[in-house]
């Protein structure tokens, strides 16, 4: 589990994305954003800001997403129609990540240490060796800040990604299943590895977000100082 946890933290990238916002009618939204990280000096704590470019009605808002191992994870947001930059706390990490079916937990990630993990069997998914790993919180703190009673995660042998994984809500009942598709070794002397198909699908609503990365690039030089809440409000 901590080899997945660090299978995709490259020193810093940078990347587009488009979001598909697909309902359980088919009808779809679409949003494109800009993105880079960046992990902070001598740790393997990321840091990640994404910026909406469109549709006109989430232009400019932008988010800010830092881990800390020892601490409460930062996560800020900044609304154009409020002119500015608002801080949610720990217990946020639960909602909705800018209205998609990824809360902000899932995008910043969790720390292995924070949950207990079984190794429940191993077996072929999509054509992949694969290792089904079990991971329940810790602590009800750990469950009540997740949203999660559980979650079941296909981890590839090969890049140590989560190709599937099954997430139940607080009663215990399956709520989504998120999927890693198109992975690929983009840093190939760290062994390190990006998927570029995201998919977050809510088996209760059956609404589904769709994440397709596109000109990723890894360990740019990215600089320091666009992580900040500053920077959002720039």
């Amino acid at each position: 589990m901590k080899l997945d946890f660090a299978a995709s933290k490259v020193a810093d990238s940078t990347q587009d994305a488009v979001f598909h916002l697909i309902n359980a009618q088919g009808q779809e939204r679409v949003r494109e954003t800009t993105g880079q990280t960046k992990l902070l000096p001598g740790s393997t704590d990321n840091r990640r800001i994404v910026v909406f470019n469109a549709p006109a009605d989430i232009r400019g808002t932008k988010t800010l997403l830092i881990e800390h191992s020892g601490g409460d994870d930062d996560i800020w947001i900044y609304l154009p129609a409020m002119k500015k930059v608002r801080r949610l706390v720990a217990n946020n990490k639960k909602d909705s990540f800018v209205g998609t079916d990824f809360s902000y937990g899932d995008v910043i990630g969790y720390r292995v240490d924070d949950w207990n993990h079984t190794l429940l069997r191993e077996e072929t998914f999509t054509g992949l060796d694969c290792e089904v790993v079990q991971s329940t919180p810790k602590s009800p703190q750990i469950a009540d800040i997740s949203g999660y009673s559980k979650r079941v995660s296909w981890i590839d042998k090969r890049s140590y990604i989560a190709i599937k994984t099954e997430i139940y809500d607080g009663q215990g009942a399956l709520l989504k299943r998120l999927t890693q598709e198109d992975v690929r070794e983009v840093d190939p002397k760290n062994h390190k590895w990006q998927a570029m198909r995201l998919t977050a699908e809510n088996t209760q609503s059956g609404h589904k977000t769709v994440i397709e990365l596109t000109n990723f690039k890894a360990n740019v030089g990215v600089s320091d100082a666009e992580f900040t809440p500053a920077f959002l409000e720039n």
